[in-house]
């Protein structure tokens, strides 16, 4: 499947059109969720004994921007080294990546890696680049298409975060913004359970938390602190631990 290449339309700008231009979208989702809980759950696919490589896709939260010690993914790493002596951990996330990043730059390499475990967290950048739910669909099924074919990886993904109240984002542009970040995360939904892939819902726990903790943004009012993907990494924990045995139990 081809993908479609995002546009050079700067993040924020790229909201405000997109809210003007509303009227050309399908009717808008009310409820906050994101339509996962509905879902029947992918069966849970158990580790391999012994070390685990785990591969990391996607964008500036996979790097960690906005903190000091890095993203959910070196965090959820402790978790497992602890669990499995001599896993590794390889990133190949590029912070402001887009679905268009990872089809070009960091899919062939995490193929190549030769991985037991692949998190993929990627979506919020082709928001702020103006792709719409279509564009975003078609990349993403690319992606999980590829990775189920070409490796034996266990995969999770992560949908997008609810950011729309973080403070970087102007106020007239944060209803639009919610509700695009539902629509793709809907599409992400569906596309993950025709593949069997769970998906660990971070847009709840964001959309309930943020309000109320401005201490899990960083300085800069739009990535995660330290406590904010440290959060992020204590709810993603429970998702991965099933991995081990089926149940929950490392």
């Amino acid at each position: 499947m081809s993908m479609v290449r995002a546009s050079l339309i700067p993040g924020l700008i790229a909201l405000l059109i997109l809210s003007a231009a509303c009227n050309r979208r399908g009717p808008e989702r009310t409820t906050p969720g994101n339509g996962a809980s509905a879902m029947p759950k992918p069966t849970v696919a158990n580790f391999k004994p012994g070390p685990i490589h785990y591969v990391a896709l996607g964008d500036s939260t996979g790097v960690g921007v906005g903190a000091r010690n890095g993203g959910y993914p070196g965090r959820l790493f402790k978790h497992i080294s602890e669990r499995r002596p001599g896993s590794r951990l390889t990133n190949f996330c590029v912070s402001g990546a887009t679905t268009v990043a990872v089809l070009e730059s960091q899919l062939d390499q995490a193929l190549a890696a030769k991985a037991d475990f692949i998190t993929l967290g990627i979506g919020i950048n082709d928001i702020g680049h103006g792709l719409t739910v279509e564009e975003f669909g078609m990349n993403y099924e690319a992606i999980l298409s590829r990775l189920k074919r070409d490796t034996g990886a266990t995969i999770l993904v992560t949908n997008i975060p609810d950011i729309s109240t973080a403070p970087r984002i102007p106020e007239v542009a944060r209803r639009r913004y919610h509700q695009l970040i539902v629509d793709f995360n809907q599409r992400l939904d569906e596309i993950a359970l025709r593949h069997s892939v769970p998906v660990f819902d971070i847009y709840t726990i964001t959309h309930q938390e943020l309000p109320a903790h401005p201490e899990y943004l960083s300085s800069d009012g739009f990535h995660p602190s330290d406590k904010g993907y440290e959060l992020w990494a204590e709810h993603m924990w429970p998702a991965i631990a099933k991995f081990f045995d089926g149940n929950g139990r490392p």
